[in-house]
């Protein structure tokens, strides 16, 4: 949990530096937080019912997936950042959602790529891998749905959220 916590801390400040917004930071950290909790609750379940142990090799497979997560979600925002330069006076849903679907194809070749390679790996490999590989097929699986289907709509909620929160204190004025 500590290398999670730190490991969060970090890419949330360097998301944070990056982009100069802090929602895209924030929107970053929620989705980490959705793929560690998808991790940690197959194994929960497998541990439950087939004995498997949690041990260090598990801990690099949830620190790898969140950094696998992060690349395809800083893809999406990077792409994001540009269209909203492109097009400012487009409403932000719509940048995030052509961004969205521009980067869909490369996210999903990416992903299908390595969930291809772990599925080689899960069933071809040895026993001593094999946890390490299931932790890193279910952690792509969940990390390629939430860099496009959890950060980016937390991102346009908060966006606006704040936007409308904005709009209302400068009218009571």
């Amino acid at each position: 949990m500590v290398a999670v916590v730190l490991a969060a801390l970090l890419i949330m400040t360097y998301i944070i530096y990056q982009f100069h917004d802090r929602l895209f930071g924030l929107s970053a950290i929620a989705a980490m937080l959705h793929d560690t909790l998808v991790i940690l609750g197959v194994f929960s379940l497998l541990g439950h019912f087939l004995g498997i142990e949690v041990d260090t090799l598990y801990v690099t497979a949830v620190l790898t997936i969140l950094s696998f997560s992060t690349h395809d979600t800083v893809v999406v925002y990077d792409r994001i950042r540009e269209l909203l330069a492109a097009f400012p006076s487009k409403p932000f849903s719509e940048v995030v959602n052509l961004a969205l679907n521009e980067t869909a194809v490369r996210s999903l070749n990416n992903s299908l790529t390595i969930v291809f390679m772990l599925l080689a790996l899960v069933l071809l490999g040895g026993g001593s891998i094999r946890i390490f590989a299931i932790a890193l097929l279910v952690g792509t699986i969940s990390g390629a749905y939430s860099s496009m289907f959890t950060a980016s709509p937390i991102l346009v909620v908060w966006y606006e959220f704040l936007s409308r929160r904005q709009k209302l204190a400068a009218a009571k004025r």
